[in-house]
């Protein structure tokens, strides 16, 4: 097993009973805390209870988290990775997470977005001393999430064994090739601009949340989303944006587009780690991500396309 390997390892784990899952799950542990690193089991609440139960008296020095209630969206996940590798970290020691993606019950959309975000991963956490499992239940995730597995993973384990997946791909060319359903401006959408400020893009912003019935924090919230993406694709270019926006069922949808054919295009995975010490712009971007129920960035032909998609006043947390 590559315990000697510096900087992020991220195999996957497709286990189809429980027997399979704990002939990963407590070797995994075992030697981690037995060489005294961080060992974290985000997973579902039978499978820690399995777990425990198969470690016992060693058991207490395991740190578990409902994998649900770990990060709902993607860019809410990275932050609690980050979170959990900040305050458990030990110097000259690697860290070990078994990180179980939830995939039942999402649409479409969503199984996009977290694909997106395992591909990711390879990216996002490619400095850190971590090796993180990602164990895929194959009694209840769909056959194309079970075969994405072995494109987001450069590696599984079964048991103790370690299996080169050939059709691991390129994180940045992975993620452009699952792009999410494309959701089309109905034709009587609300629009403004193009501008080259932020100002008329926030008001924009408020005024069409305050028609779609947000008020209060959210409306200050969804005003925030927006001016903090369009922000974002302003800053430096010298370039102008326009905005659309339209509700859909239980959201409020806004659309912003950039004509700039000599920008460099967005980023694949820009916005989806945490602001540092240093300020740097994709910040705002990560802000509008967090505050929004989804965030989509197309390129095409120099036209950059974000599409924020809002909870409506219909939809509570």
């Amino acid at each position: 097993m590559p315990v000697a390997e510096t900087g992020f390892l991220h195999h996957a784990c497709l286990y189809g009973s429980d027997a399979e899952f704990l002939a990963m799950a407590v070797p995994f542990v075992r030697d981690g805390l037995a060489a005294g690193e961080p060992v974290l089991a985000a997973t579902t609440p039978a499978n820690i209870e399995l777990l425990q139960g198969a470690l016992g008296e060693r058991a207490h020095a395991l740190d578990v988290a409902e994998t649900a209630h770990f990060g709902r969206r993607p860019v809410e996940r990275v932050s609690a990775f980050l979170r959990y590798h900040d305050r458990r970290a030990r110097p000259g020691r690697r860290m070990r997470m078994i990180a179980e993606p939830v995939w039942w019950g999402r649409t479409a959309r969503q199984v996009a977005e977290w694909k997106r975000m395992e591909s990711g991963l390879n990216v996002l956490l490619a400095a850190l001393p971590v090796w993180m499992i990602c164990p895929y239940d194959t009694r209840w995730v769909p056959a194309d999430v079970a075969r994405a597995a072995c494109a987001t993973h450069p590696a599984r384990l079964d048991g103790r064994r370690l299996i080169p997946c050939a059709a691991y791909a390129d994180p940045g060319a992975y993620a452009a090739g699952v792009a999410p359903p494309r959701a089309v401006a109905p034709p009587g959408a609300a629009r403004t601009g193009p501008a080259g400020r932020v100002g008329p893009l926030r008001r924009f912003a408020r005024e069409r949340a305050r028609a779609a019935g947000l008020t209060g924090e959210r409306l200050a919230l969804a005003e925030l989303a927006v001016s903090e993406a369009a922000g974002y694709l302003l800053a430096g270019t010298g370039e102008r944006v326009s905005a659309r926006a339209w509700e859909e069922p239980g959201a409020l949808a806004f659309e912003l587009l950039r004509a700039a054919p000599g920008t460099p295009p967005v980023p694949v995975f820009a916005g989806f780690r945490p602001p540092g010490p240093l300020a740097c712009p994709e910040d705002g971007l990560w802000l509008a991500r967090t505050l929004s129920e989804s965030l989509e960035v197309r390129e095409r032909a120099g036209l950059t396309r974000l599409t924020l998609r809002l909870a409506g006043p219909g939809v509570f947390p």
